[in-house]
């Protein structure tokens, strides 16, 4: 039995090869790597890395084995030439023998490669079977974070039958390989994950639409269109609409900071919050108050941390035509009125939802008349980019909203259309919301 040779030992003088062996060879290299750069089955790959690596460099048999999860001196067998029935390691793991003790377990706990000219195996020795008519071997370690995990015996049927001087290139393509196949079962490990995860958001976000109003608001004298578009699976932009008392309506839009999933679940629970029945819905200024305070108490009673919430929370009364409203930090809505001028409605500003226990909230109101038009909206739509990184900003909104529109919904779709062509189709970055409130 012979260590590998060291640096110091004699390296045997390799003689050139005939230059049709060596065209031939080259080819089948290349063919190797091309046929085993297209797999995406690590099964497949490692069966064609052998198939190929036989007709450049043939060997009589093959053994792999692992030790990885397992304590000296177990192993575990997840490749044999001899087997019949091909087990594939990473779907079938309860099928791969495990073993303990033996030259095996000597081999690949000794962490290093090593070269057998002359190979007796004892007959009692658990791995006896896969040796049997073997006369020499290479133990090729896979490292992995410099341990050998994982080995390939290289068998031959007759004593000296691996050349030497072969061994480096064995080392290094062996291990190159190794890691291929690993990187490979690694992506397809994070694929499965990821279908999984994203079937799970879409579940939340299924869910979280379902929170949304499925029909548009019923007022008498209010024509309300609006638009909703999560960043991801789930988002944490919300809208409602509550029929209230003498004809009122009620109207909310907000906006949790960050989006996805973690966005959804604090837009849930200020749903839950505010369809609880005890919101005071009928007064903009103590709907916001109680939100607030709600959203702070659940998040001490389970020790979490709240990212807060912007919302703007008004109430439409269609005998006097008036709008009294709430903000908690959120973007001033815009006003179109009927004679075309555009403002703001940015009185009664309060701290965003979630930031601090006891806020008291103004109140406001303003007095609309017929065609007068109020849109609101989420910072997905104003902060939208342009490939040239501009945003679509205020003054933009300002120019569609100006526009003439037939209706509330033509408003909406407008803006969104205007939008997407200054993005050019990209992907959206941030959860969009819009609501067009019309005074008919």
């Amino acid at each position: 039995m012979l260590a590998f040779p060291s640096l110091g030992a004699r390296i045997p003088i390799v003689m050139p090869e005939p230059a049709d062996n060596l065209d031939f060879r080259i080819r089948e290299a290349v063919e190797l790597v091309r046929e085993v750069s297209a797999q995406t089955d690590p099964q497949e790959m490692v069966r064609r890395y052998r198939e190929r690596s036989q007709q450049i460099r043939p060997i009589d048999d093959s053994l792999s084995i692992s030790r990885r999860d397992l304590k000296d001196p177990r192993f575990r067998i997840t490749r044999s030439s001899r087997w019949a029935d091909e087990i594939n390691p990473w779907k079938e793991p309860d099928r791969l023998p495990v073993l303990s003790g033996g030259l095996v377990a000597e081999l690949v706990y000794g962490n290093e490669p090593r070269l057998i000219e002359e190979l007796k195996i004892a007959p009692d020795d658990p791995a006896a079977e896969y040796f049997e008519g073997i006369r020499s071997l290479f133990a090729l370690p896979l490292y992995d974070r410099g341990e050998s995990l994982n080995m390939v015996l290289l068998m031959m049927n007759k004593p000296n039958g691996i050349d030497p001087s072969t061994l480096p290139d064995w080392i290094i393509t062996g291990n190159l390989f190794g890691r291929a196949t690993h990187n490979l079962v690694m992506a397809e490990q994070v694929r499965r994950a990821y279908e999984a995860l994203d079937s799970e958001f879409q579940a939340i976000a299924e869910i979280q639409r379902s929170l949304l109003p499925q029909q548009g608001l019923k007022s008498n004298g209010l024509d309300v269109a609006s638009y909703y578009a999560t960043a991801h699976r789930a988002g944490g932009d919300y809208f409602d609409f509550f029929d209230l008392d003498d004809d009122r309506s009620g109207i909310l839009i907000a906006d949790v900071s960050g989006h996805g999933a973690a966005a959804a679940v604090v837009m849930a629970r200020l749903h839950a919050t505010l369809r609880s029945g005890n919101a005071p819905l009928d007064k903009p200024a103590d709907a916001l108050e109680f939100a607030n305070e709600h959203l702070l108490m659940c998040c001490e009673h389970a020790q979490t941390t709240l990212t807060f919430v912007t919302a703007f929370y008004c109430i439409f009364d269609p005998r006097t035509r008036t709008l009294t409203y709430a903000s908690a930090g959120h973007n001033p809505p815009r006003w179109r009125r009927a004679d075309g001028c555009m403002c703001s409605i940015s009185g009664a500003r309060s701290l965003p939802l979630g930031i601090e226990c006891g806020v008291s909230f103004e109140q406001d109101r303003i007095d609309m008349t017929s065609r007068d038009e109020i849109v609101l909206f989420t910072d997905g739509i104003v902060e939208a980019f342009a490939p040239s990184r501009d945003e679509f900003g205020v003054d933009r909104l300002d120019g569609v909203i100006a526009q003439p529109h037939n209706s509330a919904q033509e408003t909406v779709d407008h803006i969104i259309t205007d939008v997407h062509k200054f993005t050019a189709d990209a992907p959206a970055t941030d959860d969009q919301t819009l609501l067009s409130l019309r005074v008919s």
